[in-house]
This record gives C-alpha cells, sequence and structure tokens, in this order.
C-alpha cells in the first residue's frame, strides 16, 4: 500500500498566479515574484498538519494557550537548481525551519535521477521535511530525493510543486510503495500529460530557465 497523497490546491489566487506564471510573455522577475506568492499559498496548505506543541504565553491582559512548531523544526530541501526559486516563498511562512540542499539531475538519455551535491544533516530522525520542486514531471527526481531522504530516517515528506503532470503522480506512487513513511504532494495544478521530451503539457517550459534566465 502506498502512502502518497496527491493535494491539488484549489483556491483562485492560486489560480491566477498560475495563470500568470504559464504565460509566456512573463518575464523572470515577474515570474521569480509569482513563484514566490504562489509557494507561500502552498506552503499554507502543506503545513497545515506540522507538528506543534502547547505553549503559555503572557498577553497584556492575560496568559493565553497557543501553539508552537515542535523540535524538532522542519527541514526544508530545495531541489537545485530550480527548487532555489521556491526556498523565499516557503521561508516566508516557515522563518525557524532548517534548510538543506539537494542536487539531482536527469540524465536525459535514461531519465534517471542522480545526486551531484548534498548538504544535508546527517541524521534526519523524526524531521518533517519539505521538499521544493517546481515541476513534478517523470517523477524521478523526486522519487529519488524522497528515497535520500527516508534513507536517512525523514519520517513524514511533503513535496511542493508547482504543476504535476499524471505519469509522474504514477511513477511516484510505484516507487515509493509499500513505503512506511507518509509522502504528500501539494500542487497548484495536475496538467494533462508529459510530451516526447519529458516537459508538462500545457506547463510552463522549464522553470529554471524561467527564474533565472539562463541556459543548462
Amino acid at each position: 500500500m502506498t502512502h502518497m497523497r496527491l493535494h491539488v490546491v484549489d483556491h483562485p489566487l492560486v489560480s491566477h498566479k498560475l495563470t500568470t506564471l504559464r504565460d509566456e510573455r512573463t518575464d523572470s522577475p515577474t515570474f521569480r515574484r509569482l513563484t514566490d506568492e504562489l509557494v507561500a499559498l502552498l506552503a499554507y496548505e502543506a503545513t497545515r498538519e506540522v507538528r506543534v506543541e502547547e505553549v503559555t504565553v503572557q498577553t497584556p491582559v492575560a496568559p493565553a494557550r497557543g501553539l508552537h512548531l515542535a523540535a524538532p523544526t522542519p527541514l526544508v530541501v530545495p531541489i537545485l537548481r530550480a527548487g532555489l526559486g521556491m526556498l523565499e516563498g516557503m521561508m516566508h511562512l516557515l522563518p525557524t525551519a532548517e534548510v538543506g540542499f539537494l542536487g539531482m539531475v536527469r540524465d536525459e538519455q535514461t531519465l534517471l535521477a542522480s545526486t551531484y551535491a548534498e548538504r544535508l544533516p546527517e541524521n534526519l530522525s523524526d524531521r518533517e521535511c519539505f521538499v521544493l520542486d517546481p515541476m513534478l514531471a517523470t517523477g524521478g527526481t523526486l522519487a529519488a530525493a524522497i528515497r535520500f531522504l527516508t534513507d536517512r530516517g525523514a519520517s513524514a515528506i511533503t513535496a511542493l510543486c508547482l504543476l504535476a503532470a499524471p505519469e509522474g503522480c504514477r511513477r511516484l506512487e510505484e516507487e515509493l510503495d509499500g513505503m512506511a513513511v507518509p509522502v504528500t504532494v501539494v500542487t497548484a495544478a495536475l496538467d494533462d500529460k508529459l510530451n516526447e521530451k519529458g516537459y508538462i503539457v500545457p506547463g510552463l517550459g522549464d522553470a529554471g530557465d524561467r527564474l533565472y534566465g539562463l541556459a543548462h
């Protein structure tokens, strides 16, 4: 039994911002700003079940019971390079989270993902991880990243993606089938399909290029 859950955020502001991101006329500065705003909205949904603990604070009037994020703090992991474009929007909502980095590259012939860089704690026991990857296309990169984190002991993983393709979701479900760690994918839209180059259709093009305006 797979533990993957897909959550497509159905909200008019999400749809509005995503429509402008899709538009090929949207320039890189606007694309970056809208990505920040869209990720903050996705992060709001993605953190709905983040672990908290009860605390009491003193207001100017009386003591008040409330909640703080529980220890250990969540770990936010952008997948390089395009995932970096989602980091600021995520940290607006989770400023106390730690940040780790994972560089994954997909071989264009085999479509297999491999790790070329990582800056993460060795031990992720009991840590909630939020993985940032703009496009869930073939699913190979995200599946490899999730396995990397669970191998280090991560106890729950939520992936934030601007867009997802049905093929990528299916592959993720297949590759993570039977995994004991719960995995949630939060996305702004589930698109139609992948084309022969592995691009999401209708999609928004190459997220890294549109964020940074650089060729590979």
